[in-house]
């Protein structure tokens, strides 16, 4: 089938900009299926009618858990794209720097964050800082990998070519490096942005007195699975949330590639 046939016309383009929504129905309706027909106790896997309730009856509880785990979330996403694209940069650039801090950077990567992350509360506190850093530490390598790709796929041809012509070496940079390196880069974001979600949340598992997992762990031990459903349906919109801001930001800051895609 021609994909583009069909979202040129208008039922197409309906279709098109509706699948999301029709798959996710189609999953809700899976999940519901499979209780009734399996008669899966509700301890287990509650129904979908279950969880829209719980979502209403506990909302005020819910949403101030959220503002606490979106906060860890969002500085330490933050604090992961001011230092890792610099230092992708720099790595890409200087051989000397990819020589001495590269090595060192997978030695940090290959130690395991979730098995050293009650020494964050230990180190720390108990208090938000420590779920920031080990969401930043999670964070960082997946953005740094894509930054040093993203700065080293440029075409060295490219360079002779602009030096050639007398750019200077910040135009090179502005007009030619960065722009090609978006991309990867922006690829190397939305990695790290559905981490930071995750990593949050394990942070909280390990200690804390707020926030989504915290809450998680506490209906977890009364076995209130409605509620930990619940709690991971606010986790999935928070996450598809700065997954979209990413993708938002890529729109605006490449409209090349918004062009590439519409022709």
């Amino acid at each position: 089938m021609n994909v583009e046939r069909v979202r040129e016309s208008w039922l197409g383009w309906i279709l098109w900009n509706t699948l999301p929504a029709f798959v996710f129905v189609a999953l809700i309706g899976a999940w519901w299926l499979a209780v009734t027909v399996f008669k899966i106790p509700a301890y287990l896997l509650p129904p979908p009618q279950d969880v829209l309730p719980e979502l209403v009856h506990a909302r005020q509880s819910l949403w101030n858990h959220s503002l606490v785990t979106m906060e860890e979330i969002v500085l330490g996403f933050l604090l992961s794209v001011v230092t890792a694209i610099p230092m992708g940069l720099l790595i890409a650039l200087s051989p000397a720097a990819k020589r001495s801090l590269y090595p060192f950077l997978v030695f940090i990567q290959l130690v395991p964050k979730i098995a050293i992350a009650p020494l964050f509360v230990v180190w720390i506190g108990f208090g938000p800082s420590s779920k920031v850093m080990l969401t930043f530490l999670l964070t960082f390598f997946p953005l740094l990998l894509a930054s040093i790709s993203g700065f080293q796929i440029l075409d060295e041809r490219f360079l002779f070519l602009t030096r050639s012509m007398g750019a200077s070496g910040w135009q090179t940079f502005w007009y030619l490096r960065f722009p090609s390196a978006l991309p990867v880069i922006f690829g190397g974001l939305k990695t790290s942005a559905t981490i930071a979600a995750t990593a949050a949340i394990v942070a909280e598992f390990v200690g804390a007195n707020q926030g989504l997992g915290y809450l998680m762990l506490q209906a977890t031990g009364r076995l209130d699975t409605t509620f930990v459903f619940a709690i991971l349906f606010i986790m999935t919109i928070i996450g598809l949330g700065l997954n979209s801001l990413v993708e938002l930001l890529e729109y605006l800051l490449a409209p090349w590639r918004r062009r590439r895609r519409a022709s």
